[in-house]
């Protein structure tokens, strides 16, 4: 089976096997980046995005699952498979825990490691709602195509990064989101000027949304913002 180039984030901590499975799943079309461990490939995570990690569980200096937890303060939607050689219901039910979207016990093969990952790309194009052009929320729309926030009569022209920014907080509605999740899905990083500058857009998207007291954006301290709909 072919696909188009997905970007895979691939580690394992066997080299001989990661090189043979990066092999394999780069005649099958994918991209692939392979690491050995978990610290190389948080650092790999932040600096790029991937369309999804296969992460092996028992390696050296963080392994997977504790890779897990890291990957999901970043982004919550990137998927994630466990690749490993234990079949524990103890582990299995940890791993779906932390987030993961499928578990792999080893040995398996490429072809039906292929097609997990072709159902979990299937399911995201179904549910994903951040990539949505519109976004209707209370008396408001948002256009991602044309960076518009509609009310009424009334259209507010927005920037990249403020239609980015609310995209993200209008479709998880009361839920916390972490300031490294909003830094590392708009700039791609979560450094200080980064984070400066998350908070001036976050002022003025209140702005925008002053006339409406149904739904307001809270700042969380120390955590991140969540965005609050009060139901009629």
């Amino acid at each position: 089976m072919t696909t188009a180039k997905k970007h895979i984030l691939l580690v394992e901590d066997d080299e001989s096997m990661g090189f043979l499975l990066q092999d394999s799943l780069e005649n099958y079309g994918y991209q692939v980046t392979h690491k050995t461990n978990g610290v190389e490939a948080l650092t790999a995570f932040k600096r790029q995005p991937f369309k999804i990690c296969l992460l092996d569980v028992m390696m050296p200096q963080m392994d997977g699952f504790t890779l897990a937890e890291e990957i999901r303060k970043l982004d919550l939607n990137v998927p994630i498979i466990f690749l490993t050689a234990k079949a524990m219901k103890e582990d299995r039910i940890k791993g779906f825990r932390l987030g993961a979207d499928d578990y792999v016990t080893k040995p398996f093969s490429v072809e039906e490691l292929d097609l997990r990952m072709h159902a979990i790309f299937k399911r995201g194009k179904v549910h994903s709602h951040t990539e949505k052009d519109q976004i209707t929320f209370a008396n408001y729309t948002l256009n991602r195509a044309n960076l518009t926030l509609d009310k009424g009569t009334e259209t507010i022209q927005l920037t990249q990064k403020e239609s980015a920014i609310l995209a993200l907080l209008v479709t998880q509605p009361n839920t916390l989101l972490k300031r490294t999740y909003i830094l590392n899905s708009v700039w791609k990083e979560d450094g200080y000027f980064v984070g400066r500058s998350l908070d001036v857009f976050i002022s003025k998207l209140r702005k925008y949304l002053k006339e409406n007291p149904a739904v307001q954006i809270v700042n969380v301290h120390g955590s991140g913002y969540k965005f609050e709909v009060k139901e009629n």
